[in-house]
């Protein structure tokens, strides 16, 4: 398996402390002199603390460090057999289409369909782009959606790109499809892994990031991936999974999230019910959302909204794309971070919505 590069350090997050931080540590530092011995255990962890960047305390309330990657395991499950039907040798119109399963913890496999453009193979690699599909109360679908197998043709994103050129992985999340209990129907088991894992001390969010990287490992051992260039894209939850896990895999060098940036101003505001993984404990104390989606930077991000979107009320996320912004002019990249926001459209993907994906995903993959 392809070992995951190291992380690099947070240079956008050092940026933001600046001069700033510098003289307060040295001020600090003087501070510390002059005090007692018995002071300076707890001032020096004091000083610690501030000194903690929002992406520290990030990973604290998700659940802590990832752990060792497991080998993948990946298995093949040819030929393609989906729901009582069989695809027929796996070949469609322009593309082929596998379905594998692969190993992400000791014992949990995830599903997945992969598709492969026409023409590509180990000697002539291709871009690749995961797809996380949407949450939508429709637990029955996950990866059969953007795979065109099921679902609204809204929604055959992997399809489409596939037929662009593109490696396409569509995974099954936690709770969806392939991934659903045995004893507790729909949203019921959804609840129970959120508690499940809020009480063993990690959320919904870490789960599925560490699910994300992964996929991203699958795409990144594949003969036919050029691995040097590989994106993702995802409508509503699958947005809320793209900015989720572009914090915590470099490997993804162009992202596009498409209706969703619930903050937690307008969660309040508006009493928003909403999935599972926008909800990571003990973070709002640090920052919101949009903090999160900043931690990308420098890297490609592209975010599209409906400005009549109840799920991402349009007051606060325009609030949230400023601050995003700014991270990126802070990195010294402002043209790699793009919002579009469409009047009088709702929670949808639409034409002028796609037709962005498509360039952006162009314009930093395939370039």
């Amino acid at each position: 398996m392809k070992r995951e590069r190291p992380q690099a350090h947070d240079a956008v997050a050092t940026d933001r402390r600046g001069f700033v931080g510098m003289a307060a540590t040295g001020l600090a530092a003087a501070t510390l002199a002059s005090q007692p011995v018995s002071n300076v255990a707890a001032a020096e962890a004091t000083v610690a603390q501030r000194e903690k960047t929002f992406r520290d305390h990030l990973l604290e309330c998700l659940g802590g460090p990832w752990p060792e990657a497991c080998p993948l395991n990946v298995r093949s499950r040819e030929p393609v057999e989906f729901r009582g039907m069989r695809i027929e040798s796996g070949r469609k119109d322009g593309y082929r289409i596998e379905s594998i399963d692969y190993e992400v913890e000791p014992g949990d496999r995830v599903a997945a369909f992969v598709l492969i453009p026409d023409g590509v193979d180990a000697a002539h690699p291709a871009p690749a782009v995961a797809v996380w599909h949407q949450h939508a109360g429709e637990w029955h679908l996950g990866k059969s959606e953007p795979a065109g197998l099921a679902g609204n043709p809204m929604h055959h994103t992997g399809v489409a790109l596939a037929k662009e050129g593109y490696v396409v992985i569509c995974p099954d999340a936690l709770c969806f499809e392939e991934r659903q209990s045995p004893v507790l129907e729909k949203g019921n088991y959804e609840r129970f892994e959120f508690l499940r894992l809020t009480v063993a001390g990690r959320c919904m969010a870490w789960k599925n990031i560490l699910d994300m990287r992964r996929a991203i490992d699958v795409l990144a051992a594949r003969p036919e991936v050029d691995a040097s260039r590989i994106g993702c894209y995802g409508h509503s939850m699958g947005s809320t999974h793209t900015w989720l896990v572009g914090p915590w895999d470099e490997r993804l060098t162009c992202l596009v999230g498409n209706c969703c940036l619930p903050t937690y101003a307008a969660i309040e505001r508006t009493h928003l019910l909403h999935c599972f993984p926008n909800f990571i404990p003990g973070i709002h104390q640090y920052g919101d959302t949009p903090d999160i989606a900043a931690l990308i930077a420098p890297r490609p991000l592209l975010l599209n909204f409906g400005e009549t979107d109840k799920g991402s009320p349009i007051e606060e996320v325009r609030t949230g794309v400023e601050r995003i912004g700014t991270a990126y002019r802070e990195a010294g990249v402002p043209d790699r971070f793009s919002s579009f926001i469409e009047p009088g459209v709702g929670h949808v993907l639409s034409d002028a919505m796609w037709q962005r994906t498509r360039e952006w995903l162009a314009r930093y993959l395939k370039a």
